[in-house]
């Protein structure tokens, strides 16, 4: 089940939301190569991917974390790791994850930035980034594992527009062997089973919580989404909201 599109159209060029996927395309590709080095990827990872264990200071300079595949990873400077969960928005792990958040990214950022405005969508973006990487090191301080990806950012967006156009139509893919079919869903079912599929996944380490995770940062994304969700209201802009509002239903009077 995969959003391709919604039927949202808006009012105002999304400059901010082209500007944050170009930069985590120029990320991947020059900064991380794109993949294709998988020791330039690594490097990338080390460096600028947000450790738990570094953050939460369990670990002093000089130490080293193992990478798997012969690689390892060492704590070199403090200063930048505490810029981590920053930096490790604008970094993936590979392209299926990369292709995944800006699928996303695309079909809800644009609708929500029109809703806010340009630098409050910004700072809403980063905000939400931050909480996302806030409750991954509450739920997993000791975890070695360098957590990568915009994912946390990007379900603060949809958190937000849960609430702004939760009736809203998303067309999405649905594959069955070799049958592909598009199907519109209303966007609160959409985002409500992705939200349960998340909280679904992640409980497990609530319950044992001595065991490190190595997969899928699943509470950043819960994090991210309910901070979408709390702050919504602040962020969005009153008189961007209705002129929207106005606007789709006098295109589509019958839609909700």
């Amino acid at each position: 089940m995969i959003p391709i599109s919604d039927d949202n159209p808006t009012l105002r060029t999304p400059v901010v939301t082209y500007l944050l996927l170009g930069a985590i395309l120029f990320t991947w590709l020059v900064i991380q190569g794109a993949g294709f080095d998988a020791l330039k990827l690594a490097e990338s990872v080390c460096t600028f991917g947000m450790v738990p264990l570094k953050l939460t200071g369990q670990l002093a300079a000089g130490s080293i974390l193992k990478m798997g595949d012969g690689l390892s990873c060492g704590i070199v400077d403090p200063t930048l790791d505490r810029l981590t969960p920053l930096t490790s928005m604008f970094l993936h792990g590979g392209w299926m994850h990369l292709i995944g958040n800006c699928l996303f990214f695309w079909v809800f950022g644009n609708n929500v930035e029109d809703s806010m405005g340009r630098f409050r969508f910004l700072v809403f973006y980063l905000v939400c980034g931050l909480a996302a990487a806030g409750a991954h090191v509450l739920v997993d301080p000791a975890s070695p594992f360098p957590a990568v990806g915009a994912s946390g950012a990007i379900s603060g967006i949809m958190g937000a527009y849960l609430v702004l156009y939760p009736r809203v139509r998303v067309n999405m893919i649905f594959i069955l062997f070799i049958f592909i079919q598009i199907i519109p869903v209303p966007a609160w079912a959409v985002l409500l089973w992705w939200f349960v599929v998340q909280v679904i996944s992640g409980l497990p380490q609530l319950t044992v919580m001595e065991q490190v995770s190595e997969g899928v940062a699943v509470w950043a994304h819960v994090g991210g989404f309910v901070a979408g969700v709390v702050l919504i209201k602040l962020f969005r802009n009153p008189r961007l909201t209705e002129q929207r509002t106005s606007w789709r239903h006098r295109l589509h009077p019958d839609h909700p």
